[in-house]
């Protein structure tokens, strides 16, 4: 009788093993690496994927790791980050070429159209950027000095123009919270500004114009996209297959945000996000679905 009952339990290990690798749960890989510059609509969509993967389809860790913005791509092509979702077309297009033999662009996620370049608030009586040198601007905010916009308004836009104010180049979080201070204040300034972003809905803002064109690219419309390693549909079909049906429109990433910004956290605003805007969501996970179970 003993010997039965181990043999019974031996069945039963080999049945319950069976089942299991018959779902492929042993193949489906548990852990992805994101990329975050500290961008809003990066943090924002990174973190929202974060959850969803982690909450909704089984992955054991969903890491949102800082970057800055060339190290993103570089770690994208090494292989060492699976995703980068923040990818500005044309503006980027130089950092992409540089790693286009070993990562994948995906369609745009962002379904609008993109609005970019410098700024001031409403209430400043300045409608052109020709115009600053007349007003009381003593200071011009720009974002990380890698990004190109940044690079684009000290080398081309401020020297083009004969711009006498002095340029301040930070992180985005630096630049808002100096947006933030002086625009309660009524100070005069100007920014780098840029849409989809929160800061559109709390500020009344009013973007320059450029006669010149020396914003050039980067003052058209542009792409938002992904890039993902090159084998990352064969290494994780489930992920894959996430990324690639993520789709938001200006209103929904300018909520998101919002609610990130609200909540103080944007694991716990992403969630309750996602709580008020199923509809939204559930394709993503439906596609991700199909692709764990093929």
């Amino acid at each position: 009788m003993k010997q039965s009952g181990n043999l019974l339990a031996v069945i039963l290990a080999l049945v319950v093993s069976g089942i299991t690798s018959g779902c492929g749960g042993s193949e489906q890989p548990k852990e992805l690496k994101l990329a975050n510059i500290g961008w809003d609509e990066n943090v924002a969509v990174s973190n929202l994927t974060k959850i969803l993967l982690e909450d909704e389809l089984g992955y054991e860790t969903v890491d949102v790791q800082r970057a800055e913005l060339d190290t993103a791509y570089q770690e994208v092509a090494d292989g060492e980050l699976d995703a980068f979702q923040d990818v500005w077309l044309p503006n980027q297009s130089t950092l992409l070429e540089g790693v286009a033999q070993d990562v994948e662009p995906l369609d745009p996620w962002f379904l609008d159209t993109t609005e970019q370049g410098l700024a001031v608030p409403a209430y400043m009586d300045v409608m052109s950027i020709d115009q600053l040198n007349e007003s009381n601007t003593n200071l011009i905010f720009g974002i990380e000095p890698s990004a190109v916009s940044t690079q684009v308004l000290a080398n081309e836009v401020m020297p083009e123009y004969g711009l006498k104010q002095r340029l301040v180049a930070a992180p985005t979080e630096g630049m808002l919270a100096e947006v933030e201070m002086r625009y309660n204040t009524r100070e005069e300034f100007a920014f780098l500004a840029w849409s989809p972003h929160w800061m559109n809905q709390r500020y009344d803002l009013r973007y320059l114009e450029d006669p010149k064109d020396a914003q050039g690219a980067t003052n058209d419309p542009a792409e938002l996209s992904t890039i993902v390693k090159e084998d990352l549909q064969e290494a994780d079909p489930v992920a894959y297959a996430f990324l690639t049906a993520l789709k938001l429109t200006e209103e929904q990433i300018n909520d998101l945000e919002y609610v990130i910004n609200e909540e103080g956290d944007p694991l716990d605003g992403s969630r309750r996000w996602v709580q008020d805007n199923r509809d939204i969501v559930q394709p993503w996970i439906d596609a991700a679905s199909n692709a764990q179970g093929s």
